[in-house]
């Protein structure tokens, strides 16, 4: 337990870094108070939910560890795992870089509105852990995994996708950049081809997926997609 608990906080320290460095040497700067906060109503979240999740489903802990490229199991989503990184950390790196240039500029209070919007997102990911101690790193059907149709599952299939999408359009305008949105684009791509390989091994896995997906018609967005 205490080796699943060192492995989430070495990630969390891992990722913080990372973006850190991203944000301000693309910026140029420390004085960068939208990159401050956006990173700060990051990582607080974040970390609250792991601290959550590690005292109360360590198994659900352990399955969100299991995570990243290698340790997917098809080829086709070592694929979009690479590029949904690489565009998860554009998604810091281009408006840090809109900063520094000055290519564009939002008010405060869009700024604001972008932190919302990942909270929002974060909102969504602790309610989808609280409802599914399934909800693994990578594409895989857990030894006596059930259907979960409870919760936000009663409204679109993946929710935790939903979170994901919310909170990565919020991050650009949080940290003060119009040209940062563009990264939008290619992570709904990923995301899009990520769910829909996702569902089809599910249908073929998963006792009861299939049914699921005729009553539960939205991937996404309710009444939408």
């Amino acid at each position: 337990m205490k080796d699943l608990h060192r492995k989430a906080l070495i990630g969390i320290l891992r990722t913080l870094v990372i973006l850190v460095a991203t944000t301000f040497i693309s910026a140029g700067t420390l004085h960068y108070w939208q990159g401050w906060t956006c990173l700060a109503v990051f990582f607080v979240p974040a970390s609250a939910i792991s601290a959550y999740v590690a005292k109360h489903d360590p198994a659900l802990l352990e399955r969100r560890l299991k995570a990243g490229p290698k340790a997917e199991k098809q080829a086709v989503q070592k694929v979009a795992q690479v590029v949904a990184s690489i565009v998860f950390l554009a998604d810091f790196f281009l408006p840090a870089l809109d900063h520094r240039f000055g290519w564009s500029s939002v008010p405060a209070w869009a700024a604001i509105l972008g932190d919302v919007l990942v909270l929002a997102g974060f909102a969504i990911t602790f309610a989808v852990f609280k409802e599914n101690t399934y909800t693994s790193g990578i594409i895989e059907v857990a030894e006596n995994q059930k259907v979960i149709s409870t919760g936000p599952y009663a409204m679109v299939r993946h929710p935790l996708y939903s979170g994901a999408l919310i909170m990565l359009f919020g991050i650009p305008l949080a940290m003060g950049s119009l040209w940062g949105l563009l990264t939008f684009i290619p992570m709904t791509i990923v995301i899009v081809w990520r769910l829909l390989d996702e569902e089809k091994f599910l249908a073929a896995h998963l006792v009861g997926y299939t049914e699921y997906m005729a009553r539960v018609r939205c991937r996404l967005a309710p009444s939408i997609w």
